[in-house]
Protein backbone atom coordinates (compact mmCIF):
# COMPACT_ATOMS: atom_id res chain seq x y z
CA UNK A 1 0.00 0.00 0.00
CA UNK A 2 3.29 2.01 0.18
CA UNK A 3 3.71 2.17 -3.33
CA UNK A 4 0.24 3.39 -4.07
CA UNK A 5 0.23 6.83 -1.59
CA UNK A 6 3.48 7.60 -2.33
CA UNK A 7 2.62 7.88 -6.21
CA UNK A 8 -0.69 10.02 -5.27
CA UNK A 9 1.29 12.20 -3.18
CA UNK A 10 3.68 12.82 -5.95
CA UNK A 11 0.86 13.12 -8.66
CA UNK A 12 -1.47 14.77 -7.02
CA UNK A 13 0.10 17.74 -4.47
CA UNK A 14 1.67 20.23 -5.91
CA UNK A 15 1.46 22.66 -3.17
CA UNK A 16 3.12 26.56 -2.82
CA UNK A 17 4.01 27.40 1.01
CA UNK A 18 4.79 30.21 2.29
CA UNK A 19 2.12 33.21 2.03
CA UNK A 20 2.36 33.83 -2.24
CA UNK A 21 -0.27 36.77 -1.92
CA UNK A 22 -1.86 38.55 0.74
CA UNK A 23 -5.54 40.66 0.80
CA UNK A 24 -3.58 43.95 1.48
CA UNK A 25 -1.51 43.39 -1.69
CA UNK A 26 -5.04 42.49 -3.78
CA UNK A 27 -6.97 45.47 -2.33
CA UNK A 28 -9.56 42.55 -0.93
CA UNK A 29 -11.12 42.60 2.47
CA UNK A 30 -10.34 39.49 4.22
CA UNK A 31 -8.91 38.37 7.33
CA UNK A 32 -6.95 35.60 8.37
CA UNK A 33 -7.99 32.84 10.35
CA UNK A 34 -6.51 29.61 12.48
CA UNK A 35 -8.51 26.51 11.96
CA UNK A 36 -7.48 23.39 14.19
CA UNK A 37 -8.13 19.81 12.42
CA UNK A 38 -9.16 16.99 14.68
CA UNK A 39 -5.66 15.52 14.42
CA UNK A 40 -4.03 18.68 15.76
CA UNK A 41 -2.82 19.84 12.72
CA UNK A 42 -2.69 24.12 12.86
CA UNK A 43 -4.27 24.96 9.45
CA UNK A 44 -4.71 28.37 7.74
CA UNK A 45 -7.59 30.12 6.70
CA UNK A 46 -8.62 33.23 4.61
CA UNK A 47 -11.83 34.75 5.30
CA UNK A 48 -14.05 36.86 3.16
CA UNK A 49 -16.78 38.62 4.45
CA UNK A 50 -19.76 39.72 2.81
CA UNK A 51 -22.03 42.37 4.91
CA UNK A 52 -25.19 41.67 5.90
CA UNK A 53 -25.27 38.09 4.69
CA UNK A 54 -26.03 34.87 6.76
CA UNK A 55 -24.77 32.24 4.31
CA UNK A 56 -21.33 31.65 3.54
CA UNK A 57 -19.45 29.35 0.86
CA UNK A 58 -16.71 26.96 1.71
CA UNK A 59 -14.32 27.31 -0.84
CA UNK A 60 -12.25 24.21 -1.64
CA UNK A 61 -9.50 24.85 -3.88
CA UNK A 62 -7.69 22.18 -6.12
CA UNK A 63 -4.04 20.80 -5.92
CA UNK A 64 -1.64 23.05 -6.95
CA UNK A 65 -0.12 26.53 -5.47
CA UNK A 66 -2.33 27.49 -2.35
CA UNK A 67 -5.58 29.60 -1.18
CA UNK A 68 -3.88 33.14 -1.62
CA UNK A 69 -3.67 32.29 -5.18
CA UNK A 70 -7.52 32.01 -5.09
CA UNK A 71 -8.23 35.34 -3.02
CA UNK A 72 -9.41 37.19 -6.36
CA UNK A 73 -11.88 34.54 -7.31
CA UNK A 74 -13.18 33.80 -3.67
CA UNK A 75 -13.54 37.93 -3.68
CA UNK A 76 -15.94 37.76 -6.58
CA UNK A 77 -18.00 34.84 -5.08
CA UNK A 78 -18.41 36.88 -1.85
CA UNK A 79 -19.67 39.95 -3.85
CA UNK A 80 -22.60 37.54 -4.51
CA UNK A 81 -23.60 37.99 -0.94
CA UNK A 82 -22.06 35.56 0.68
CA UNK A 83 -19.38 34.81 3.14
CA UNK A 84 -16.25 32.82 1.83
CA UNK A 85 -14.04 30.64 3.78
CA UNK A 86 -10.98 30.01 1.91
CA UNK A 87 -9.11 27.13 3.85
CA UNK A 88 -5.06 26.28 2.84
CA UNK A 89 -5.08 22.01 3.12
CA UNK A 90 -2.09 20.79 5.51
CA UNK A 91 0.89 21.23 3.62
CA UNK A 92 -0.06 24.35 1.63
CA UNK A 93 0.37 27.76 2.38
CA UNK A 94 0.54 28.58 5.94
CA UNK A 95 -0.82 25.76 7.12
CA UNK A 96 1.53 23.02 9.31
CA UNK A 97 1.44 19.17 8.29
CA UNK A 98 2.07 17.46 5.00
CA UNK A 99 -0.53 16.69 2.17
CA UNK A 100 -2.42 13.49 2.06
CA UNK A 101 -5.61 11.99 0.76
CA UNK A 102 -7.00 11.34 4.76
CA UNK A 103 -5.68 15.07 5.85
CA UNK A 104 -7.26 16.76 2.95
CA UNK A 105 -10.63 15.41 4.41
CA UNK A 106 -9.81 16.08 7.91
CA UNK A 107 -9.04 19.92 6.81
CA UNK A 108 -12.21 20.30 5.06
CA UNK A 109 -14.05 19.01 8.08
CA UNK A 110 -12.46 21.60 10.32
CA UNK A 111 -13.04 24.77 8.02
CA UNK A 112 -16.83 23.31 7.93
CA UNK A 113 -16.39 23.19 12.09
CA UNK A 114 -15.22 26.85 11.94
CA UNK A 115 -17.88 28.37 10.11
CA UNK A 116 -20.67 26.85 12.74
CA UNK A 117 -18.83 27.05 15.89
CA UNK A 118 -16.70 30.16 14.86
CA UNK A 119 -19.37 32.16 12.91
CA UNK A 120 -23.00 30.81 13.89
CA UNK A 121 -23.69 29.75 10.51
CA UNK A 122 -25.51 26.58 9.87
CA UNK A 123 -25.16 23.76 7.69
CA UNK A 124 -28.18 24.70 6.07
CA UNK A 125 -26.77 28.52 4.95
CA UNK A 126 -23.43 26.98 3.99
CA UNK A 127 -22.83 25.68 0.07
CA UNK A 128 -19.59 24.12 -0.34
CA UNK A 129 -17.68 24.46 -3.23
CA UNK A 130 -15.11 22.18 -4.62
CA UNK A 131 -13.21 23.10 -7.95
CA UNK A 132 -10.68 19.81 -9.24
CA UNK A 133 -9.16 18.16 -6.44
CA UNK A 134 -11.50 20.48 -4.19
CA UNK A 135 -14.36 18.73 -5.57
CA UNK A 136 -13.55 15.27 -4.29
CA UNK A 137 -13.16 16.69 -0.89
CA UNK A 138 -16.51 18.54 -1.05
CA UNK A 139 -17.90 15.31 -1.58
CA UNK A 140 -16.29 13.44 0.76
CA UNK A 141 -17.23 16.60 3.41
CA UNK A 142 -20.90 16.82 2.00
CA UNK A 143 -21.29 12.73 2.74
CA UNK A 144 -24.71 12.71 4.74
CA UNK A 145 -24.16 16.39 5.85
CA UNK A 146 -27.71 18.99 5.85
CA UNK A 147 -26.22 21.44 3.56
CA UNK A 148 -27.42 24.23 1.28
CA UNK A 149 -25.94 23.13 -1.77
CA UNK A 150 -22.77 21.71 -2.99
CA UNK A 151 -20.52 23.04 -6.41
CA UNK A 152 -18.48 20.83 -7.93
CA UNK A 153 -16.88 22.07 -10.73
CA UNK A 154 -13.66 20.21 -13.18
CA UNK A 155 -14.21 17.75 -11.25
CA UNK A 156 -13.44 13.37 -11.75
CA UNK A 157 -15.53 10.33 -10.55
CA UNK A 158 -12.11 9.20 -9.02
CA UNK A 159 -8.64 9.21 -9.14
CA UNK A 160 -8.30 5.62 -10.79
CA UNK A 161 -10.75 6.15 -14.00
CA UNK A 162 -8.55 10.14 -14.14
CA UNK A 163 -5.22 8.11 -14.02
CA UNK A 164 -7.01 5.50 -16.94
CA UNK A 165 -7.37 8.67 -18.82
CA UNK A 166 -4.04 10.25 -18.55
CA UNK A 167 -1.40 7.84 -17.94
CA UNK A 168 -0.86 3.98 -17.88
CA UNK A 169 -3.53 1.83 -17.19
CA UNK A 170 -1.28 -0.02 -14.32
CA UNK A 171 -1.35 3.78 -12.52
CA UNK A 172 -4.88 3.55 -12.53
CA UNK A 173 -4.99 0.17 -10.74
CA UNK A 174 -2.91 1.67 -8.29
CA UNK A 175 -4.77 3.67 -7.61
CA UNK A 176 -8.25 2.31 -7.26
CA UNK A 177 -10.14 3.38 -3.86
CA UNK A 178 -8.33 6.81 -4.24
CA UNK A 179 -10.61 9.85 -4.50
CA UNK A 180 -13.77 7.87 -4.97
CA UNK A 181 -16.09 10.24 -5.02
CA UNK A 182 -18.17 8.02 -7.75
CA UNK A 183 -18.45 5.19 -4.89
CA UNK A 184 -19.44 8.52 -2.31
CA UNK A 185 -21.49 10.88 -3.61
CA UNK A 186 -25.17 8.82 -3.72
CA UNK A 187 -25.29 9.96 -0.04
CA UNK A 188 -24.90 13.52 -0.41
CA UNK A 189 -28.20 15.27 0.46
CA UNK A 190 -28.10 18.48 -0.59
CA UNK A 191 -28.61 19.89 -3.75
CA UNK A 192 -25.62 19.62 -6.66
CA UNK A 193 -24.30 21.86 -9.37
CA UNK A 194 -21.99 20.73 -11.47
CA UNK A 195 -19.03 22.99 -13.49
CA UNK A 196 -16.96 22.04 -16.05
CA UNK A 197 -15.16 22.75 -19.51
CA UNK A 198 -15.73 21.56 -22.42
CA UNK A 199 -12.14 21.64 -23.53
CA UNK A 200 -10.70 20.33 -20.28
CA UNK A 201 -7.45 18.68 -20.96
CA UNK A 202 -6.54 18.17 -17.62
CA UNK A 203 -9.85 16.67 -16.08
CA UNK A 204 -12.03 15.59 -19.39
CA UNK A 205 -15.64 16.74 -19.02
CA UNK A 206 -16.51 12.86 -19.72
CA UNK A 207 -15.73 12.00 -16.16
CA UNK A 208 -17.35 14.83 -14.66
CA UNK A 209 -20.69 13.44 -16.70
CA UNK A 210 -19.86 9.49 -14.58
CA UNK A 211 -19.51 11.82 -11.43
CA UNK A 212 -22.73 13.72 -12.50
CA UNK A 213 -24.77 10.47 -13.60
CA UNK A 214 -23.89 8.55 -10.11
CA UNK A 215 -25.51 11.84 -7.93
CA UNK A 216 -28.63 12.05 -6.83
CA UNK A 217 -31.14 14.52 -7.47
CA UNK A 218 -31.57 17.75 -7.72
CA UNK A 219 -28.57 18.06 -9.66
CA UNK A 220 -27.83 20.24 -12.84
CA UNK A 221 -24.51 19.82 -15.21
CA UNK A 222 -23.45 23.18 -16.02
CA UNK A 223 -20.83 23.18 -19.47
CA UNK A 224 -18.62 26.29 -20.22
CA UNK A 225 -18.35 25.60 -23.89
CA UNK A 226 -15.19 27.17 -24.79
CA UNK A 227 -13.37 26.61 -21.01
CA UNK A 228 -10.72 24.43 -20.00
CA UNK A 229 -9.51 23.13 -16.59
CA UNK A 230 -8.37 26.79 -15.78
CA UNK A 231 -9.56 29.14 -17.45
CA UNK A 232 -13.34 28.52 -16.22
CA UNK A 233 -13.68 32.17 -14.36
CA UNK A 234 -12.33 33.71 -17.13
CA UNK A 235 -14.04 32.30 -19.73
CA UNK A 236 -17.12 31.48 -18.37
CA UNK A 237 -17.75 35.13 -17.67
CA UNK A 238 -20.77 36.64 -16.60
CA UNK A 239 -22.99 34.02 -17.19
CA UNK A 240 -20.55 31.52 -14.99
CA UNK A 241 -21.42 34.04 -12.03
CA UNK A 242 -24.77 34.04 -13.10
CA UNK A 243 -25.52 30.57 -13.03
CA UNK A 244 -23.55 30.25 -9.47
CA UNK A 245 -25.53 32.99 -8.14
CA UNK A 246 -29.00 31.28 -9.02
CA UNK A 247 -27.60 28.15 -7.49
CA UNK A 248 -26.80 30.21 -4.16
CA UNK A 249 -30.11 31.60 -4.04
CA UNK A 250 -32.29 28.72 -4.83
CA UNK A 251 -29.83 26.65 -2.09
CA UNK A 252 -29.89 29.99 0.18
CA UNK A 253 -31.92 32.25 -0.30
CA UNK A 254 -31.34 35.71 1.18
CA UNK A 255 -33.41 36.51 4.06
CA UNK A 256 -35.49 39.73 4.31
CA UNK A 257 -34.13 41.99 6.96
Amino acid sequence: MLLPRFLLDRMVFQPTPGRWLSPAQLGIAAEETELNSEDGVRLHAFFLPAPGADRAILFLHGNAGNASHRLPNAAQLAALGAHVLLPDYRGYGLSEGSPSEAGAYADARAALAHLREARGLPESRIVVFGRSLGGAVAVDLARDRSLAGVILESTFSSASDLANRLFAPPIGLLLRGRWSSDRKIAQLRAPLLFIHGARDGIVPIELGRRLFAAAPAPKDFHVLERAGHNDTVELGGRAYFARIAAFLEAAAPRRAR
